[in-house]
């Protein structure tokens, strides 16, 4: 009877310390500035979180970069401004993939506050690799936002938890006409 406590025990104990370190997945972006750390929200964006999980299961994010900026300063004067970084694999080469149904804001409840990453896209469901993360509350990016005439917004689905100073100085690095000059190197995502 002594043994089976102590496998019983030694079993819980086992199973304690191989628990993971979080509630929600974390990732970490590693870049040339410096690592950024994100929650990501399962729970409320499942599609976009288990997307992007795999995009990085995948290798895809190796060597892509953070590529462009919205800044108060290089957005047309008639349009609503917006400040964010965007990053992914734009302008490399990777397999064509298909689109993640879209998660709106009103159904995930994950607005576009500071720190916020969503996922970069045309129209609803085309998303994929491309994403940003928010500097400062952007209500524009929500549902029936004004950031896109569909007023669909974007799927918000993590925020960032470590490394916000990192994501401001990517935000002030040299750029031209909403294109980081050079692009900012992301050597790698993983999950943490």
């Amino acid at each position: 009877m002594r043994k089976i406590y102590t496998f019983i025990i030694f079993s819980v104990l086992l199973a304690a310390c191989s628990s993971n370190k979080y509630k929600n997945p974390h990732i970490e972006i590693e870049t040339k500035i410096g690592d950024i750390e994100v929650e990501l929200f399962p729970g409320q964006a499942p599609k976009s979180v288990a997307a992007f999980l795999s995009y990085i299961e995948a290798g895809y994010y190796n060597n892509a970069s953070f590529y462009r900026v919205l800044n108060a300063d290089n957005q047309p004067s008639n349009a609503p401004k917006a400040e964010l970084i965007q990053g992914g694999m734009y302008g490399s080469k990777r397999p064509e993939l298909p689109g993640i149904p879209h998660e709106t804001t009103r159904q995930t409840k994950i607005l576009h506050k500071d720190g916020v990453i969503s996922l970069a896209r045309l129209e609803p469901g085309s998303a994929n690799t491309e994403f940003f993360i928010c500097l400062g509350d952007q209500p524009g990016f929500d549902f029936g936002g004004e950031n896109n005439p569909d007023k669909q917004g974007y799927a918000a689905f993590g925020r960032v938890v470590k490394g916000m100073d990192i994501v401001r100085r990517i935000y002030n690095m040299p750029e031209d006409d909403q294109r980081f000059d050079p692009p900012v190197p992301i050597y790698s995502i993983k999950k943490l």
